[in-house]
């Protein structure tokens, strides 16, 4: 059904019928004069990959998440607090302190007390500072990467990261502490 401007000659300049064109013939044949050419560009934009992930580095969309209460599903941010940065160097450095500090420890007569760490330090060191740094970078990747949800609905993970650079620097004095005075009379 057709507007009742349309029926008849053409009145107003605005709204008149189109022409009628049969689908068989050579004027259906040939596109449009303003769809012959290809208005796309050659590259194709998702092929990019390094340029989009640069890109995204410095021009992040989601910086919070949804706003939603009741919405508890997980939702990934490209931006993240430069303190949980901060926050992770440290984890790791310490992680490697502590590697240095328990190989000069073991050197010195002490024992490993974690039993999993145990069998790889007395069978190869490099293993052992491999598995140490892969956990702790894997482990601190995750805690960043979840770093706006609660910890058992509770505690929020960053502040999950705090308490884990606490015990990281309780650790490293501790073991520092084992150092500067004999094994032997600690261990008694």
């Amino acid at each position: 059904m057709t507007h009742r401007a349309c029926r008849g000659p053409c009145r107003i300049a605005i709204v008149c019928r189109m022409k009628q064109t049969s689908p068989v013939g050579p004027a259906s044949a040939r596109p449009a004069p303003h769809l012959a050419r290809e208005r796309r560009a050659r590259f194709e934009r998702r092929r990019r990959v390094w340029w989009s992930v640069c890109y995204g580095s410095f021009n992040p969309r989601r910086r919070t998440p949804s706003r939603r209460l009741d919405d508890s599903r997980f939702r990934s941010l490209d931006w993240y607090d430069a303190h949980l940065l901060a926050a992770a160097i440290g984890i790791v450095l310490l992680s490697v302190v502590d590697a240095f500090l328990t190989l000069t420890l073991l050197q010195s007569g002490a024992d490993e007390v974690n039993p999993v760490m145990a069998a790889l330090v007395y069978r190869s060191t490099a293993a052992f500072a491999a598995l140490k740094m892969a956990m702790t970078s894997v482990s601190v990747v995750m805690l960043v990467f979840l770093a706006r949800y609660r910890f058992m609905r509770v505690i929020r993970v960053q502040a999950v990261m705090y308490l884990v650079l606490i015990a990281y620097a309780g650790l490293i004095s501790y073991e520092v502490w084992m150092l500067k005075g004999p094994i032997d009379s600690i261990l008694l």
